[in-house]
């Protein structure tokens, strides 16, 4: 190990000690995740840290990874992008952060060199001892220093239109791995990411825990796009904090519509900030015998804070589907809305919908709205009778139930990332 990895692992191990993050991790290990199928975390390796060569270009891809990234909407040829990311296994093999000037891109061990503040926002939206899975990630970092993840972060004042790329992927069968994201948006600024998360075709079995810190400084402005294309066996377990200050505006988008073994993820977004905003809009496509445990929540903390959850669901063959979402109306003024729509298309699948509204306060504004059914007949008939065969016609009926409206992009970006949905819904 070079001199400056033993530094860096040195110093970030005594600075997270000093706030107990280890400790915490520690006496959290065993601890189960409060939702979501339990998962025995020793049934996987821990790929070594570094063990792939890094690339020059994202050209010297092979031709399939290439076409898999392009499924989760990582595009190798880098047009129309404002940084590039690429993470296979536990090995940072590329990073493109020449592309814009008001843009950095960097692997977290090269941050941490750079930025002595960095350690600062380690671990504090999303806690080492939430469960197992941020436990073993923590643990990971201290025994072998923090190289796996990636650093984002806007200039103050900057408004970078085209988005940053960043992709986790999975070459080795029967592995865990683990990334730690931080991702800053200065003052008055805007940031736009794509987030691709995949696997080699070859590959069944393996688990991905991802861990992500945003931070929205006042007046700034995140989207987060999120594509995940697993294979059938993989285990996932995103774990995402977001803090939002005075006028800033996080928007989250994601979309899965393969089939995956387990899937459970509740992003928080603490919106602190007075005028903050959050948005999710998720589209979930279950297949097979996945069961996906997806929500989101954000806590309104802060006068004039706003939030919406938005999600649409379809359950297919044996897969079940947990919709979550929940709002805590924390002080007056505050508005806060949820929706959430499923399709059941199968006697043997089902969605469970769980809206949940909490007010702490007076004056303020919290609804919500659920619905679960089928398909019409009414609508199936009347494809048919155009001479659209029934199986055209069903698959014609869910794609437009998933393609909802994205908001909030700009339209270069609007439109790449309705691409992005329409390549997923492919095959639904």
């Amino acid at each position: 190990m070079k001199f400056s990895k033993i530094l860096e692992k040195a110093v970030l191990t005594d600075v997270l000690s000093v706030r107990n993050v280890y400790e915490d991790a520690e006496r959290a290990k065993d601890k189960k995740a409060a939702i979501g199928a339990d998962i025995t975390i020793e049934n996987f390796t821990d790929e070594t840290i570094n063990a792939i060569d890094m690339i020059d270009d994202l050209d010297d891809l092979s031709k399939q990874t290439k076409k898999d990234l392009l499924k989760v909407g990582v595009d190798t040829n880098e047009e129309n992008r404002a940084g590039s990311f690429l993470q296979v296994d536990q090995s940072n093999i590329f990073t493109n952060n020449s592309i814009s000037d008001s843009i950095e891109v960097m692997n977290m061990g090269i941050a941490l060199e750079k930025y002595s503040w960095l350690e600062d926002y380690m671990w504090n939206v999303v806690k080492p001892d939430a469960d197992k899975y941020t436990a073993k990630t923590a643990l990971r970092e201290k025994e072998e220093g923090v190289t796996s993840g990636y650093f984002v972060r806007s200039l103050p004042g900057t408004k970078e239109v085209m988005p940053v790329q960043a992709c986790m992927f999975i070459s080795d069968a029967d592995i865990m791995q683990t990334a730690h994201n931080v991702i800053i948006a200065e003052e008055n600024s805007e940031l736009h990411l794509i987030t691709g998360c995949a696997t080699g075709d070859d590959i069944s079995s393996a688990m991905h825990v991802g861990v992500s810190e945003m931070y929205l400084k006042p007046g700034s402005k995140i989207t987060f796009t999120m594509v995940h294309n697993w294979a059938e066996e993989v285990e996932v377990r995103p774990r995402t904090g977001i803090k939002l200050e005075d006028n800033s505006t996080y928007i989250n988008n994601y979309i899965l519509t393969s089939p995956v073994s387990t899937i459970q993820s509740f992003p928080t977004a603490y919106c602190d900030g007075k005028n903050s905003r959050a948005i999710f809009q998720s589209i979930q496509g279950g297949k097979k015998d996945s069961i996906i445990d997806v929500g989101s929540r954000a806590l309104l903390n802060a006068e004039g804070a706003k939030a919406e959850v938005i999600s649409r669901a379809v359950a297919q063959d044996e897969s079940k589907i947990y919709a979550r979402g929940h709002l805590a109306g924390i002080v007056p003024n505050v508005k806060g809305h949820l929706e959430c729509h499923g399709l059941v298309l199968s006697d043997d699948s089902f969605i469970y919908a769980v809206p949940e509204l909490e007010a702490s306060s007076t004056n303020l504004e919290m609804s919500h709205e659920a619905a679960v059914g089928k398909i019409s007949e009414d609508e199936i008939n009347y494809l048919t009778s155009r001479g659209i065969p029934e199986e055209e016609a069903e698959s014609m009926i869910v794609r437009g139930f998933l393609n909802m409206d994205i908001t909030g992009l700009p339209d270069e970006l609007a439109q790449q990332t309705q691409n992005m949905i329409d390549m997923s819904l492919d095959g639904m």
